[in-house]
């Protein structure tokens, strides 16, 4: 089924994001996470690519596998960055042989060393290009990109930089998904500039608890950047552990997940980390035993 089509249907539609894993270890980790959200229900599920296309083999593995092992929708991401058009071409008949229907396009990070993206000859320079691209060969397949509530981290004109989600929306996406934020008044302003570029597809909203300090200097050296409001520092500072941290940054995304629903988002996406605990816990916070149940229970203060 299309994400778009999910979307008609559930209000909102919660979704998970993992990556692929390293090692056994790390990739029998990530089957016990699945195992452990399988309950809640997810709208769907998407498998992220590496910077520089570095995981494009084991994303292909997971997705295929999740696809055959489960009955979850699949999303997986596909990057410009790595890949000629041949080869972005070949996935895409893999994916369609495996019955995976529905493509995250990204231009992707430049590999490391390269901090300007340089495509191969034969290749995408820009993310609405290859969603042109998939809509003309593959038009059977749902298609989201990338939207930056905060900003997108090369492109400092948010005039410009709106310009760019317009192309790709044209370019034939399905939807939007946000990267992550801390304040929801980023992500409705984000929208409202969406509608005055005439961006009408919906908009899936991008969540990510915060579970240490150390998760959150990450969050703040990653090219995405993040915008971390006082309020949420503040309450980060009061305590001392990185378990209390992470019953913060817990408590911050469900105060989030309560606000977005109010305002009837058309989907929360949640950045799991390959970890359960966070997502689990928010759950319970809201009151609810799986994503079915937010389209009747109102959220518990």
């Amino acid at each position: 089924m299309h994400i778009s089509e999910i979307l008609r249907r559930h209000h909102p539609a919660i979704s998970f994001e993992f990556f692929p894993p390293k090692s056994e270890a790390a990739s029998q980790e990530l089957f016990q996470s699945i195992a452990a959200l399988m309950p809640l229900k997810p709208a769907y599920v998407s498998v992220t690519y590496g910077a520089g296309g570095t995981t494009r083999e084991r994303t292909h593995d997971l997705v295929v596998k999740l696809q055959r092992e489960t009955n979850l929708t699949i999303v997986s991401h596909l990057t410009c960055v790595g890949s000629t058009k041949d080869e972005i071409h070949q996935i895409l008949e893999k994916y369609a042989a495996s019955g995976i229907h529905n493509i995250m396009a990204l231009r992707g990070d430049p590999p490391k060393g390269q901090p300007h993206y340089e495509p191969p000859a034969e290749g995408f320079r820009y993310a609405a290009e290859l969603v042109a691209y998939i809509k003309k060969h593959f038009p059977y397949m749902g298609i989201g990109v990338a939207g930056f509530p905060e900003g997108h981290p090369s492109t400092p004109n948010r005039l410009v930089e709106m310009d760019h989600l317009k192309r790709k929306v044209d370019a034939g996406a399905d939807y939007i998904c946000t990267q992550l934020f801390f304040d929801n008044r980023d992500f409705y302003d984000f929208c409202e500039r969406c509608e005055i570029a005439g961006i009408t597809v919906p908009i899936i909203a991008g969540i990510m608890p915060i579970t240490s300090r150390k998760g959150m200097m990450r969050m703040a050296e990653l090219a995405l950047g993040a915008r971390f409001p006082a309020k949420l520092l503040k309450a980060v500072q009061r305590v001392d552990s990185d378990e209390a941290v992470e019953k913060v940054g817990i408590h911050w995304a469900t105060e989030q997940v309560i606000d977005l629903i109010d305002h009837k988002v058309k989907g929360i996406h949640f950045y799991t980390l390959n970890k359960s605990k966070a997502t689990l816990r928010i759950y319970e916070s809201l009151g609810i035993r799986n994503s079915d149940s937010l389209q009747h229970s109102s959220p518990a203060g």
